[in-house]
């Protein structure tokens, strides 16, 4: 294959970055998209991203950013049209570029391959969980998925189980884990968090009750009603008061509505909106018929609040040799936490048969969050010489 791409300096890659997940849209994989990217810009990778959303700041127009740039397209119902209108853009200004990469989603999962090919450079697919989930035992998304795969120099997923069922279904795929991070400085508690968590806990929650946390998407995959009717049927709920915080599976919301169980609901929150609540949870449950490796593990090891993810599929191995250790491994690389790897160093393998590479590997030695404790690890583990650990005093 050829390619504009003729070495595997930082300075010299310019990957073409296409997502759906970018600011302004909101959630933890828009937060993940952005710091991947940043992470790739500080090591000196140029990047250029290509944000298919509902909601611009200035529509296809190309902004210059710091090594790099950025065009929103403002995509509605008829995606032929918009990413057509896409390509007209991006063929512009495409000349310097060495990769597609397709961050998640069926629109770059649609247009990456197709770019990538007719540009002449290498296709990257960086898949979530849920991309997998969903496409791969859908009529329409699984024509989608197969193409972007088959077509993809390298292929990225989150968790070991997602790679051995890509490397099962596109044998001639290079396939890699590189696990989720997220950046150490954005997740800790400020006293302000410590004290509206003090304050709810103290006029809303039953003295005597433990608070488990369940937040994120709670889509049905996550297997919400079931983790609800499990507690329920143990005859402990009247012992806990669980707050959720997030996008509730429809299903979850009838099951509330019919059984009695001490509970807050909230709308979906930024992070920092929900930091006080990771502060006010005793811990927190992720409960999950086939997820991989989500966000919201990471944020809890982080924030030193114990999580317990033991149905989850991406971790039954390691959870079956260590079983009260969340397996998070991560790698810091100017106060980022990166998966093992570093997912948003997700290009860093990017091999190709001319044997120039996109890399962006590394940081300094691995550490390992164990729940409830601070991360450490190498000679200094936080990189304020503090500890993210969550104030004890809050929780109990």
């Amino acid at each position: 294959m050829t390619t504009a791409a003729g070495s595997a300096t930082p300075d010299r890659l310019r990957p073409l970055w296409l997502t759906e997940t970018y600011p302004p849209s909101r959630g933890g994989m828009a937060q993940s998209c952005d710091r991947i990217v940043r992470g790739l810009r500080d090591e000196g990778v140029t990047v250029d991203v290509v944000h298919f959303t509902r909601r611009a700041r200035a529509p296809w127009v190309i902004e210059e950013q710091r090594r790099g740039s950025y065009l929103g397209c403002l995509l509605d119902a008829d995606h032929a049209h918009g990413l057509n209108r896409a390509w007209n853009a991006v063929r512009a200004t495409a000349s310097a570029n060495t990769h597609v990469v397709s961050f998640g989603g069926f629109l770059p999962l649609l247009a990456g391959p197709v770019y990538a090919a007719w540009l002449g450079i290498p296709h990257i697919a960086l898949i979530r969980g849920n991309d997998f989930d969903t496409g791969v035992f859908s009529a329409r998304g699984r024509e989608v998925l197969n193409d972007a795969l088959s077509r993809s120099e390298l292929v990225c997923a989150v968790s070991r189980d997602k790679v051995e069922r890509i490397a099962a279904l596109h044998p001639g795929v290079q396939v890699v884990r590189i696990a989720n991070g997220i950046d150490l400085d954005e997740w800790a508690f400020a006293p302000s968090d410590v004290e509206r968590a003090r304050a709810w806990r103290t006029t809303t929650v039953a003295a005597g009750r433990r608070v488990i946390g369940v937040f994120g998407q709670l889509k049905r995959k996550k297997g919400g009603v079931f983790f609800l009717d499990s507690l329920l049927r143990s005859g402990r709920a009247g012992e806990v008061h669980i707050v959720m915080a997030g996008e509730l599976d429809p299903e979850m919301d009838a099951w509330l509505a019919e059984h009695s169980l001490d509970h807050t609901l909230l709308p979906f929150l930024d992070r920092h909106e929900l930091l006080p609540w990771y502060a006010a949870s005793d811990f927190v449950a992720i409960p999950s018929f086939y997820d991989g490796l989500p966000n919201v593990l990471v944020e809890a090891a982080a924030l030193g609040v114990p999580a317990d993810r033991r149905a989850h599929r991406g971790n039954v191995r390691r959870a079956g040799r260590r079983r009260h250790r969340p397996a998070v491994r991560a790698r810091r690389r100017g106060g980022v936490l990166l998966g093992t790897g570093a997912r948003g160093a997700a290009i860093r393998s990017g091999a190709r048969e001319d044997g120039c590479r996109l890399p962006l590997t590394g940081g300094r030695r691995a550490r390992r969050a164990r729940g409830g404790t601070p991360l450490r690890g190498g000679a200094g583990g936080h990189a304020d010489g503090g500890s993210p650990q969550r104030p004890e005093s809050c929780a109990r």
